[in-house]
């Protein structure tokens, strides 16, 4: 099973990706949230995935969050609601205040977004208001340490072909300007310090 892809943008567009790793291109179905932090082409990306295996069909499902990996898996888990419909309710709704309307039992916010009909609206908060305590704990995980950033920036920038001691330097400039940043915010640092801009 593929739990997650590491590799540079083929192309992208609302609803999906094709992520090139080590030469296969793995195509991804992506919610609106995650395909406007993409990137762009040619970029390096992380995925966490969802491998979702019916008898017809392997269907990789990608999140750069696993905040929203954990929703559509809740999601996908409630009577009725499948991967597509799951992508589409995370497409329409931020993350946020998707939580707040289960949370709420708004079902006329629910049914804002296009597939969700009443029943399913309903359907989703009986099923999963009862569990967004779990889900809240299991997204507020520790931050990766700034060595183990480090570490994967290296790893991305070896894989695009630059050196060791010239991504070193460049890797912990980018680190001193903001240790804070996520992965993808700091590759990309490090690549316009590399390319001297």
């Amino acid at each position: 099973m593929i739990a997650q892809l590491r590799g540079q943008i083929v192309r992208k567009s609302v609803n999906e990706a094709v992520v090139d790793v080590g030469g296969v291109g793995y195509k991804v179905q992506i919610p609106l949230s995650t395909f406007y932090k993409l990137g762009a082409d040619g970029d390096v990306v992380v995925l966490l995935i969802h491998t979702h295996v019916r008898e017809d069909a392997l269907s990789l499902f990608g999140f750069l969050t696993e905040h929203e990996q954990l929703l559509f898996e809740r999601l996908i888990s409630v009577s009725g609601v499948g991967p597509k419909l799951a992508v589409n309710i995370l497409s329409g709704i931020d993350a946020g205040e998707l939580m707040e309307a289960l949370r709420s039992s708004d079902v006329a916010r629910l049914t804002r977004v296009p597939g969700v009909g009443k029943k399913t609206a309903e359907r989703l908060v009986l099923e999963l208001r009862d569990k967004l305590p779990a889900l809240v704990a299991a997204t507020e995980a520790p931050r990766p340490t700034p060595g183990s950033s480090k570490e994967d920036l290296l790893s991305a920038l070896a894989n695009l072909g630059y050196s060791r001691p010239e991504a070193e330097k460049c890797v912990d400039r980018a680190l001193r300007e903001d240790p804070e940043a996520p992965f993808e915010d700091l590759l990309r640092r490090t690549l316009a310090i590399l390319s001297g801009r």
